[in-house]
């Protein structure tokens, strides 16, 4: 996985070689991706975060989007590469990709570490996929479920039948 990332950090640094990157971790769940995403990147960026749900505190989402908390830097004028940790549904790349162009970036792409396509609701464009995975509930590294196993090192799918198996 790490060396999937660092790939991806190298790819983005090449693509955006002379340009004003802004770095849009969408948080939660993309908070370990995203700060091993920064690493690699060896071009001068912005880092800027939103704080969006669409669970609630269940694990299937909602279909509603809502920004919880919003952007610190203008991105105006600027490329803005969204942080996902996961896109399933497509949901919340669509109501963010939205509403950030709103605010006249350059450019805006998305970068996600697990990609689901079975599950997509809506059809989003992913420049960067760190990896496509079947239909599975998968926690850590970030994701959680109903706020737990954020701090696993590892990605694990949740088995509800004994989900504190995962701390073993």
């Amino acid at each position: 996985m790490r060396a999937r990332i660092r790939e991806l950090g190298r790819q983005i640094s090449t693509d955006y070689a002379n340009r004003e990157l802004v770095l849009v971790g969408i948080l939660k769940g993309a908070y370990c991706f995203y700060a091993d995403l920064a690493r690699p990147i060896r071009i001068p960026l912005w880092v800027d975060f939103l704080v969006v749900t669409s669970y609630g505190s269940k694990a299937k989402t909602t279909g509603k989007v809502k920004m919880v908390t919003d952007l610190t830097e203008d991105i105006g004028g600027k490329d803005v590469i969204l942080v996902e940790d996961i896109v399933d549904s497509g949901l919340t790349v669509e109501f963010l990709t939205k509403k950030l162009t709103r605010r006249k970036p350059k450019s805006i792409k998305v970068c996600t570490l697990l990609s689901k396509p079975d599950r997509r609701k809506v059809n989003v464009k992913i420049d960067y996929v760190g990896f496509e995975i079947p239909n599975h509930y998968v926690v850590g590294y970030g994701l959680d479920y109903q706020q737990q196993y954020r701090n696993l090192p590892y990605l694990a799918v949740l088995d509800a039948a004994d989900p504190d198996e995962l701390f073993g």
